[in-house]
């Protein structure tokens, strides 16, 4: 059997473990928090658990091979894309909880945004 038939199941249980930790660190802040809660951190596990499955339909769609090349570049650029707005969406609930407001947060979904965009655009690309 071949290492890339076996991988292809695999490929999803990052994105949910992710999500997972994401679930465990929004209860824990919530918790020492005093109770108060976030919208945007107690939605942010939908980032990387939604990621992951719009780039595992990528994949069955595409049929592609992320090891090496263009595809893979597209790859972390869309996980770094992940996490860049799976971090904003933390920052965002902390500065929420804490009654404050930020102009940097924009920079976080945007940069964010700007990666999944060429992350799926060079996925996407026949080379």
């Amino acid at each position: 059997m071949f290492i890339s038939v076996m991988n292809k199941g695999k490929r999803l249980w990052p994105y949910l473990i992710v999500a997972a930790v994401c679930l465990a660190v929004t209860n824990v802040y919530a918790i020492f928090g005093h109770g108060v809660r976030s919208d945007a951190m107690d939605y942010m596990f939908l980032y990387p658990l939604f990621g992951g499955i719009v780039l595992k339909a990528l994949s069955v769609f595409m049929n592609g091979d992320y090891r090496h090349g263009l595809k893979r570049m597209g790859f972390n650029l869309y996980n770094s894309g992940l996490a860049a707005i799976t971090c904003g969406s933390f920052l965002k609930g902390v500065v929420e909880i804490a009654g404050t407001d930020s102009s940097y947060i924009a920079g976080f979904y945007i940069a964010g945004g700007v990666m999944l965009g060429c992350g799926v655009v060079a996925v996407c690309c026949k080379y």
